[in-house]
């Protein structure tokens, strides 16, 4: 289907759960890991057309927390995608003027992963045209418990006092605390959950699910 560039309204950050990669590759009677490798290589052309449509921020699930139950192997195999599409996306990003971010417990990362995504994230901190957000060991839940200990010890700390906790100090304390709230959310596969992402941020967003893997 062709956009019609002149009836897009404007959408600043839109929000990507990237799911189905495993049952598009069961359909073919491929790896589950043939399916990620897909998905990561579509990444390119989610990233294409949003700087097409002028989407400012663009942010992916990546890896949640709950992935880290997955079999080792899977783990490892993504992990080492992760690494090889950082490595191999550097000179796109600086080409396209596309600064790259990371949310999520990303201390929580195998340290290559950590290395080489510090790295880019250096590399890429003066691009200006879009921000690529990787939401990466990253859950909601997680999220706004990190927030909740994070304020009771500046309470406890008197650096803050209860009666001054209000959206934006929330605000202030999200992994999201420099990126816009979410006008779009994306989910495909045809799953209509929002699977612990960005509940916060997503209040007001339109949500739209596809069958599309």
């Amino acid at each position: 289907m062709k956009l019609e560039k002149n009836i897009i309204p404007e959408i600043l950050h839109v929000a990507m759960v990237m799911d189905g990669n495993g049952r598009w590759a069961n359909e073919r009677a491929l790896a589950r890991l043939k399916g990620h490798a897909k998905g990561a290589d579509r990444v390119r052309h989610i990233v294409r057309a949003s700087l097409d449509m002028k989407v400012t921020h663009l942010t992916l699930f990546a890896f949640s927390t709950e992935n880290w139950k997955r079999p080792k192997l899977e783990v490892k195999t993504l992990m080492q995608l992760l690494i090889s599409s950082l490595k191999k996306e550097m000179n796109t990003l600086q080409k396209n003027n596309i600064q790259l971010n990371a949310i999520g417990n990303i201390e929580t990362l195998p340290k290559k992963v950590f290395d080489e995504l510090s790295h880019v994230i250096e590399a890429t901190k003066m691009n200006s045209r879009m921000t690529l957000n990787l939401a990466l060991s990253y859950g909601s839940r997680d999220e706004l418990t990190h927030v909740v200990k994070e304020i009771g010890e500046k309470i406890k700390n008197n650096i803050i006092s209860p009666e001054k906790i209000d959206e934006s100090v929330i605000n202030q304390h999200l992994y999201t605390r420099n990126l816009p709230d979410v006008d779009l959310l994306i989910r495909t596969s045809g799953e209509q959950r929002l699977s612990n992402f960005l509940l916060w941020q997503i209040a007001y967003a339109e949500l739209y699910f596809t069958k599309v893997f």
